[in-house]
């Protein structure tokens, strides 16, 4: 087994790689700005004329994550392509094209944060352009739950009745954001994603359908404009075992997990990360990255 190596910084290896698929939220931005290293690192790359893509496990539309991207610090016309879970999932919903979608039904329960928070966008803007479902309020009544943000002031356990319900009735989760959890803005403290639901709802037995990461869809789709792309010469980047680096390995390509300023930053020491640690459990889950490194940097 390939011991995993850590690196100081991006420009140890980038000439090995043409394309770089980069996480978000703990890579690129602490969700209102972004890193100042990554910023940096972005435009390197870009300048060495690198291919930029990012994959990112939001429930927003692609076109949203795009067009944000400038107030982050980036500049998005640095990137060859923005591919979201949710826009996967929008798609999946207006053009049909994947087996369970074809056949949903009308009737649907639509989980996501009512309370409209300064700087962010209005949940129900997701559903412009779905107006074939009917969205209901009674979860009796549907044939499909969408899944898109938790509602406010809630928690894990306070869902479960209602995913008891739509259990008994077999009704499918379709996941916009297959993340379980993610970093509150400017904080290392974590909240719950609908990812967390979905994955209880799976447990329960419950039909679960998502197309964000670890799928490898949202990387096919994601990588299919650039001409001769070769798996060897991707390297993927993210702060999450559970979604980038497993994505990466169900993909085929090298991915480098992000340390500091991620979502398993406890587990490492801040400057010098170190895999094969006492501190690092997260070697018992069996899912390896090829390089570790403390933050994006060049």
């Amino acid at each position: 087994m390939k011991k995993v190596k850590c690196i100081s910084c991006l420009k140890d290896i980038y000439k090995n790689y043409d394309t770089f698929v980069l996480d978000q939220w703990g890579v690129m931005h602490d969700g209102i700005d972004g890193y100042p290293n990554a910023i940096n690192c972005v435009k390197n790359l870009f300048n060495y004329d690198k291919n930029l893509i990012i994959i990112s496990n939001s429930s927003k539309r692609k076109e949203s994550t795009f067009n944000y991207l400038p107030e982050l610090g980036f500049n998005k016309y640095h990137f060859t392509e923005v591919m979201t879970s949710g826009e996967m999932i929008w798609q999946s919903l207006v053009y049909e094209n994947y087996p369970l979608t074809r056949n949903l039904g009308k009737n649907c329960f639509h989980i996501y944060n009512q309370i409209k928070e300064d700087g962010k966008e209005d949940g129900k803007k997701y559903l412009n352009g779905l107006e074939k479902f009917n969205f209901v309020e009674d979860i009796e009544k549907a044939n499909f739950i969408l899944g898109c943000t938790p509602f406010a002031d809630k928690e894990v356990l306070d869902f479960v009745p209602l995913l008891d319900k739509a259990c008994k009735k077999k009704i499918p989760f379709i996941c916009a954001n297959p993340d379980y959890d993610t970093l509150e803005n400017n904080s290392n403290n974590t909240k719950f994603c609908i990812g967390t639901l979905s994955e209880l709802y799976k447990n329960m037995g419950g039909e679960v359908f998502i197309l964000g990461k670890p799928s490898i869809e949202i990387y096919n789709k994601s990588t299919a404009s650039i001409p001769n792309i070769k798996k060897s010469r991707i390297l993927a980047i993210g702060d999450s075992l559970y979604h980038d680096i497993k994505g990466a390995n169900n993909f085929g390509i090298d991915s480098l997990l992000i340390t500091s300023t991620g979502i398993h930053s406890h587990y490492f020491d801040k400057i010098n990360p170190i895999w094969e640690s006492d501190d690092n459990t997260l070697q018992k889950l069996g899912i390896m990255p090829t390089f570790i490194c403390s933050d994006l940097n060049f």
